[in-house]
Formats: C-alpha cells, structure tokens, sequence
C-alpha cells in the first residue's frame, strides 16, 4: 500500500479553492460540511497527508501540510479545521499494529473522528475493555468511518492503570462510526461547518488491537522523520495554520476594500495614512509569525533522526512557534476587523465569518496563554509539562 505524493499539496489546495468558497453559506448554515466537499477532500488525497505511506498515505514534510491547511483557511476556516483534524486523527496509525491500521485506514474513504479526553474510564476485560460515556467536540463526525475516544484504563481489580512513574495510561480506542450515537448539538459564534458534535457508546467492546498510546512517542511504529514529531506538537502546527489563513484572507480583504471606499474626506481609504501604516504593520506581523513557524517545523523536521522521539527542546520550539502564530493572528483579525469600519459586521460579508471563526478558534486549548509559561519552564531548565 505504499504510494508517494504525486501532486504538490498546496497547489491541490489552492485548486480547490472555487469549489470550497462557493459552499460556504452551505457550510454555515448545514452546521458541517457538504458530502460533495468531503469527496472532494479524499479524491484530492489531502485527508491523507499525515497518514503512513504504509497505509496507503502521502506522509508529506510538516511544512508542506501547513502551508496546505492553510491555503484552505483562508477560503473556509470550517473545511479547513475538519482537514487537519481529519490528519491528526490519522496520526494514531504509526501506534497500531500493522493488521489494525490497515483495517482502519484501508479504504479510501476512511476517516477518523474523535473529541477530547475526558473523566471516562475504559474498563479493561478478557481481550479487550468495555468503555460506556459521552465526548464532545468530535470534527467531522458524520462523515467518520471510525470513531475514537481516549481514556484512562482501570484494571480487573478496579486499580487505574499507571505507568511506571505512577501517572495513569491514557488508550486511545477506535471503532466503527456504526457505533456511536451522535447527538446534533453544534451551534457555535464561529467555525460553525466542522459538525463538531458529541457522541455516546453503551458498554461497547473494543478488542485490544483497536487500541493506542498515542500519548508515548517511544511506542511509535513507523520510522519515518514525519513520526518523531510528536501528535501535540503536529497539533499546535495545526491550528497555527488554520489561524494564519484566516487572518491572510482578512488582510487580502482588507486591502481590497481600502482601494475601492471611499470615506468621508478622503478620495479612498487606503489614502489613509493609519490605514497605510496598520495593513504594513499587519502584513510584517502576520509574515514573520508564520516564516518562524516554518523555518522551525522545517529545521527540527531535516533534523528528526528515524524512530527517535524529537527532544523536549524541540518539542518546546514547534510549541511556541506554533503558539505564537496563533496570537499573531488573532491580533492581525482582531485590527482587521477594527479597521473596516462597518463593513464588518453585516452578515456575509468578508469579514463576518472571518472574525467569528477566528474568536471560536482563540477559545480552542492550543490558544491558550498558558503554553508560553510552559514554554518558558523548559526554556529555564525545569522539567517539561506533560502537553510536550
């Protein structure tokens, strides 16, 4: 099942670019995306870029899957939100055994949804565990052929199931989306199309081989550089991309409005010095976040050894990176909106959904401000937080 990239991913993105802004009042109204959009995805194998060669994916470099996720942001936040996370998901593949992955991502059209862990506990049986509860936040649900929930392990005896420093041992667990009961319960300020919704099972059984640690490098099966890079890391790189193609398309919008109004007293907005001196302020703050953030996914990727975990100091590296893109986006969005005036906050336009997707994304865990002062902790010399 092994296939090399034959198309560049970000020239696939950007050709996907007509068809994706013609569907998002669908999107936004339909509260996820279109069936035509979704094949759309898997026909143009950007579902697969995370994904093992050995499995059938396309295992692009990190930068170039960020540059991807987005050139799709800027045309849809919701389509692109969904893509990475769709490749996040996949990253669980290099954590199965060979049989179980292919089971799993086998089929062309396969795709795995998942929320965040909560206080479910999985119960651990004879060759396998029983797992009954309720997660949130699961992207892409409805056009899932898998579904996955992770959660901490208690044994036979009722004991937690730690590792060997006593800190409890998170599975991940995959089933079919037969499985699940979804409730429609999605209805958001912003990035209203990624169908973000809930699920439950009732005492379910998932034999072992369906099951990951996805939260110990050291276990990774494939020996690509791609795998070194650990999931959090490749996460935050996520939704970095998806901030800064949101905030792009912004300041694309903003310039193009400011050489066509024409406010009170002056021939044209971008007449304006303010205006000339906030869209060059945006444009270098907005830049430089994202060469950081490539220059170093680019830097720790040439030097990620084969079946090697990165180390903490990259880890931390890829983290502020990614950290700080997110902020710098959110901070060119937020001047953006500001500097439109009135133009933004009419429904439909440019603006709109830009600004609400983009403060629904500022509430996402990978924003928060406290990843700087774990970052600092390591740039100190103290022992790594776990996010690592």
């Amino acid at each position: 099942m092994d296939q090399a990239v034959t198309k560049d991913p970000v020239a696939v993105a950007r050709g996907l670019a007509v068809q994706i802004a013609a569907a998002a009042d669908e999107i936004e109204a339909a509260r996820r995306l279109p069936d035509a959009i979704v094949a759309a995805l898997h026909d143009s194998r950007l579902l697969r870029m995370m994904l093992p060669r050995s499995v059938g994916g396309d295992e692009v470099d990190p930068t170039t899957y960020v540059r991807a996720i987005e050139e799709i942001a800027r045309h849809d936040a919701s389509v692109a939100w969904n893509l990475f996370v769709a490749n996040a998901s996949a990253l669980i593949a290099p954590y199965l055994e060979p049989a179980t992955a292919r089971t799993v991502f086998g089929d062309a059209d396969a795709l795995v949804a998942w929320g965040p862990p909560n206080d479910t506990k999985a119960q651990a049986v004879p060759g396998g565990y029983r797992i009954t509860g309720r997660w949130w936040f699961a992207s892409g649900c409805r056009h899932a052929t898998w579904m996955g929930a992770h959660c901490d392990v208690l044994e036979a005896d009722g004991a937690l199931r730690v590792d060997g420093e006593g800190r409890s041992i998170m599975l991940t667990f995959l089933f079919p989306a037969a499985a699940v009961t979804l409730d429609d319960d999605w209805d958001t300020l912003g990035l209203r199309g990624t169908g973000s919704e809930s699920f439950s099972v009732d005492d379910l059984f998932v034999p072992d081989a369906f099951t990951g640690r996805r939260g110990d490098p050291s276990l990774c099966r494939e020996p690509g550089p791609l795998y070194a890079i650990t999931m959090q890391s490749l996460y935050a790189a996520s939704v970095a991309a998806a901030a800064l193609g949101i905030a792009r398309a912004m300041l694309e919008e903003l310039i193009a409005l400011a050489r066509r109004k024409k406010p009170l007293g002056l021939r044209r907005m971008a007449d304006s010095a303010t205006v000339q001196a906030g869209i060059a302020r945006a444009e270098a703050q907005l830049g430089a976040a994202r060469a950081y953030l490539l220059a170093t996914l680019a830097d720790v990727y040439r030097r990620a050894k084969p079946s090697t975990p990165i180390e903490v100091a990259d880890r931390a590296r890829i983290r502020l990176a990614a950290s700080h893109a997110i902020h710098a986006a959110m901070a060119v969005a937020d001047q953006t909106h500001k500097a439109c005036g009135v133009d933004g906050i009419f429904p439909g336009s440019p603006f709109e959904r830009r600004f609400r997707d983009m403060h629904t994304l500022s509430q996402q865990i990978q924003a928060r401000d406290s990843h700087f002062e774990s970052i600092g902790r390591v740039l100190l010399g103290e022992p790594p937080p776990v996010f690592l």
